[in-house]
């Protein structure tokens, strides 16, 4: 399920009382959501479709001049995306929903629009909702890549490996400018111990997305199955400098250090993550492993 308090939107709105601009409520590597591999003590999250909030475009005041265009442009379909999307930045996930809703009952065939209210009923734990609508979406177009990367996401959740691989891969072939196809096949390649691939997809992944910590840490693992521990180590210290907030990042940066024997350092780093997220058992794991080396912890 998809963690509420992070909403990711790839796009941003310029609205204007005249015109209004499509907007894919769509999923950016910002968040963690899903599934974990594990790998010596060590695990990837997948950055998927949570979203990163974007406070001012979920403001009460963009929502409440959104609402003044659309009281003068009722019928305008448009303007129910849009702010169906400010919506769901805010986190109101209903009244996003209501909104997309609308959005389709006077156009049946946005097809971004039902990829929107895809993502909101994924924030709401309604995958099979989720599911429905992303199929919809791509009925009305096969190549739209959010639909492609949304609906792989779920499928990859679920246990449904192959589907999403195609999904991923399908978005892949149609030059997608979204990091997130490459990285979460990547995480199907490492998951199916083809580090080769995977490193190679995370660096994709990297270059369309240079600022998000997920491909750096996914990456990082790969190197670290493939045992290059040196480049798994610079990843993950990269990772950190991104975004010192994710348990799982200190964690990797643990594993590198207990790896190289340096338990104390690993002890305080894996201390580090479990302040983070007291519920990562990775982190966990590292300290009871490395504890005593590192004097009860010191």
């Amino acid at each position: 399920m998809a963690d509420m308090t992070h909403l990711d939107l790839t796009t941003t709105v310029a609205y204007t009382r005249r015109r209004t601009s499509r907007l894919s409520f769509g999923i950016g590597m910002a968040a963690m959501i899903a599934g974990s591999m594990a790998l010596s003590g060590c695990s990837t999250t997948t950055s998927d479709d949570v979203i990163r909030l974007e406070k001012a475009q979920g403001s009460n005041e963009n929502i409440a001049s959104l609402t003044g265009v659309i009281n003068q442009n009722p019928q305008d379909p448009e303007g129910y995306n849009v702010r169906g999307s400010a919506y769901g930045r805010a986190g109101n996930f209903q009244a996003a929903v209501d909104d997309f809703n609308r959005a389709i009952q006077l156009n049946p065939r946005y097809y971004q629009a039902y990829a929107n209210r895809a993502l909101a009923y994924r924030n709401m734990g309604q995958p099979v909702e989720a599911v429905n609508d992303y199929n919809t979406a791509l009925k009305l177009n096969p190549n739209y890549d959010v639909a492609l990367i949304g609906r792989g996401n779920i499928y990859r959740q679920n246990g449904r490996i192959d589907e999403a691989f195609r999904d991923f891969d399908q978005a892949i072939q149609q030059d997608t400018t979204d990091g997130r196809a490459y990285h979460n096949r990547g995480l199907i390649y490492q998951k199916r111990g083809q580090h080769e691939k995977a490193i190679e997809d995370f660096s994709k992944a990297i270059s369309l997305s240079p600022s998000a910590p997920e491909p750096y840490n996914g990456r990082g693992i790969s190197y670290v199955a493939t045992g290059d521990d040196e480049n798994a180590f610079a990843d993950f210290n990269h990772a950190i400098e991104l975004n010192d907030k994710i348990a799982e990042s200190w964690a990797n940066q643990a594993l590198v250090f207990e790896r190289r024997g340096d338990l104390k350092r690993a002890y305080k780093s894996y201390r580090h993550a479990a302040g983070l997220d007291a519920k990562y058992q990775p982190a966990q794991d590292g300290m009871a492993r490395t504890r005593a080396a590192a004097g009860g912890g010191a």
